[in-house]
This record gives structure tokens, C-alpha cells and sequence, in this order.
């Protein structure tokens, strides 16, 4: 079984509303007004195609800060820290390392990622968490100009690690990113809790196991 992980929200914390307070006090009135504005800056085309690898870390800062009226060093170091906030969320890393001993001892098992991630955000995450060697292999969309829901980059991750879709299974936090690896053959967690997932992974290995001739 191929088990295919994102990391925002997944094995890493994302919280950006969080980062938006932190960094611009005077819009944290209320948790209304910081989830907005994580969607003006974090679901909006100038930073989808800052993910994409299409526009460079200063071009984001520069669109978002006159599109946004943002005080534009505020906004420099608030990208700075996106890697120190990417903390690994504890559960997940531990459902990640039962993984890879699993892989050790039974060979059943391979391990994937599938992030939306600009490349100098992931350059710093691959430097400073020693544990992501535990990975088969995987793409970062920055690396690869496409981003997910795209279907593009599932079959460019398929086509480099030789993964057959039915024996693959992808951990996403996004119900749009879980449609389109379905619409592949893939199976899919929506994940809502690293408890619930390690619940659903080890329904699909069991589904997985029932399924094999005798």
C-alpha cells in the first residue's frame, strides 16, 4: 500500500489565522476578521502561484502587500516565519514513525507526499526535520509548477514512483484535494484528527488485506 501524506494540517501545524494575529494585531478584533484575511492572502491566486513555483517570494510580498494595503516589512516577516510555524503535529509524526517501522518489519508499506508548498518553504522543512528521510519519495508543487487540486500533479506523482492507483491511499486535509485522487482510483482520508486517521488507515490495510487472493 502506497500511503500518500499532505503536511499543511496534516503532519505539520498550519494555522494561519494565528500567524495573522501574531504579526498584524490591530486585524485580530475577532476570529472572523483573521480567517478572512487568511483567505485574502493564503487562498488568493497570488499565492497559489507563489505554491506553483510561478512567482518569487518578493513578488508575493509586493501583490499582497498594495492588494491587501499591508505595512510590507510586516508582511516580509510574516512569510519568514511560515517555517517556524510548521511545527510537526505530534500524533501525526507518531502515525508517520509507526509507518515506517511497519515498512522495516513487514515491507507492506511505502510513503509519500503530496504538499502544496513553495520551494523555499520547503527547502527549510526538508533541512531542519531529519524525520521526512523516512519518506519513499514525493513532490512539493513548487518544485513542479502545478498545484494541487490539479489532477496533473497526482499523475506526476503516480508516473515517478510507479504507484498503482489502487494501491494508493492519500491523508489530505481539503475534501477537493480527496475528490480528485478518488476520481484517479486512489482511496482517500479526509483528515480530521490524527486519531481519525490512523482509524481510517488501518480500515484500508485491513479492507486491503480481506481483498488478496488466499
Amino acid at each position: 500500500m502506497n500511503v500518500v501524506f499532505d503536511f499543511g494540517a496534516v503532519l505539520f501545524n498550519w494555522q494561519p489565522d494565528q500567524l495573522i494575529s501574531r504579526h498584524f494585531p490591530a486585524l485580530a478584533d475577532s476570529p472572523e476578521q483573521l480567517r478572512q484575511m487568511a483567505r485574502n492572502i493564503f487562498s488568493h491566486e497570488d499565492w497559489q502561484n507563489f505554491d506553483r513555483g510561478v512567482v518569487t517570494v518578493e513578488d508575493v510580498i509586493t501583490r499582497t502587500a498594495s492588494r491587501l494595503d499591508l505595512h510590507e516589512p510586516a508582511l516580509t516577516r510574516l512569510i519568514a516565519s511560515i517555517p517556524d510555524h510548521l511545527i510537526p503535529i505530534e500524533q501525526s509524526l507518531a502515525l508517520l514513525i509507526q509507518l515506517v517501522q511497519r515498512r522495516q518489519q513487514q515491507s507492506d508499506v511505502r510513503l509519500y507526499y503530496l504538499s502544496n508548498m513553495p520551494e523555499p518553504i520547503a527547502r527549510v522543512l526538508q533541512q531542519r526535520h531529519e524525520f521526512l528521510q523516512g519518506f519513499d519519495g514525493g513532490i512539493f508543487s513548487g518544485d513542479v509548477k502545478l498545484i494541487k487540486p490539479d489532477p496533473g500533479i497526482y499523475a506526476m506523482l503516480e508516473n515517478r514512483f510507479s504507484l498503482e492507483p489502487v494501491d494508493t491511499v492519500f491523508i489530505d486535509d481539503l475534501q477537493a484535494n480527496i475528490d480528485v485522487a478518488k476520481s484517479r482510483g486512489w482511496q482517500g482520508i479526509h483528515f480530521q484528527s490524527p486519531q481519525q486517521a490512523e482509524v481510517a488507515l488501518a480500515a484500508v490495510f485491513s479492507s486491503q488485506v480481506g481483498t488478496k487472493s488466499p
